[in-house]
């Protein structure tokens, strides 16, 4: 594993000294250099340029994230509980996916406004289906040997869900999570791209006007950032939850 780490490291630097070659041909409008990103990277992040659109981004994530999740956790327990409410919903759940969300954005930011709310609305609504097909799926297939357990031992069906289905199913809910996660920047950046004056995605829309390359990868680093943060966070949950179950039974 170490060696993977080093050899993932070495390649890093390879394809940062390629592109620091292939830059030095070309115009900075058009691929500006590594080491030209970094010192408007520094000298955005030293001044407190950046400061005000990493908080907003950050908030419009972490707000649509916890939303969409939230929402696509409980109504993903109830389709998954419930067999008319799964026929019922099913068919306006891939309807409301099926609808492209940059579609949507310029609509959401007419009935919500151009603040923080249609961004985390959009954020939301990207988050919400990873989130119910997994915990549907996760749900749903159940060791039946340990269902069967759980009615001899006259469980109810509240205690067989809270005791057994969702602590047995929250891998496969976290695994939901982590894909909700990447797509939760998708959906932030998406709503500032299309009326935002204030987020990492409204830099970006500003430094294309200002033909300022640097400062646009500048802020796709940034985003790149946050969001493998939040995905290594998910992705550390996700092994806590799954390690009870990868172990094997003593012999």
């Amino acid at each position: 594993m170490k060696n993977i780490r080093v050899y993932s490291f070495l390649l890093f630097l390879l394809l940062i000294i390629l592109w620091e070659a292939a830059a030095g041909n070309m115009s900075e409008l058009i691929l500006p250099a590594p080491s030209v990103i970094l010192f408007t990277l520094f000298e955005g992040l030293s001044s407190g340029y950046f400061t005000p659109h990493i908080v907003r981004t950050t908030l419009e994530i972490l707000l649509g994230l916890f939303a969409g999740s939230l929402f696509g956790f409980v109504i993903g327990i109830l389709m998954g509980e419930s067999v008319f409410l799964r026929k019922l919903l099913f068919p306006y759940v891939i309807a409301s996916q099926a609808v492209p969300k940059l579609a949507l954005a310029p609509l959401f930011i007419l009935w919500f406004g151009f603040d923080m709310t249609s961004k985390v609305v959009i954020t939301a609504l990207i988050c919400f289906f990873p989130l119910l097909e997994n915990t549907v799926t996760s749900i749903q297939y159940i060791d039946k040997q340990k269902i069967e357990l759980f009615r001899m031992l006259k469980a109810s069906r509240w205690q067989t869900l809270i005791h057994l289905k969702i602590p047995a199913g929250m891998p496969g809910i976290l695994a939901g999570l982590r894909v909700a996660v990447v797509l939760a920047v998708v959906g932030a950046v998406v709503g500032e791209f299309i009326g935002g004056s204030e987020g990492l995605g409204a830099v970006i829309i500003a430094s294309q006007g200002m033909m300022d390359t640097p400062l646009m990868f500048s802020s796709l680093i940034l985003l790149t950032l946050i969001g493998m943060l939040l995905y290594q966070l998910v992705n550390v949950l996700e092994k806590r939850w799954s390690k009870p179950y990868m172990k094997e039974p003593k012999k």
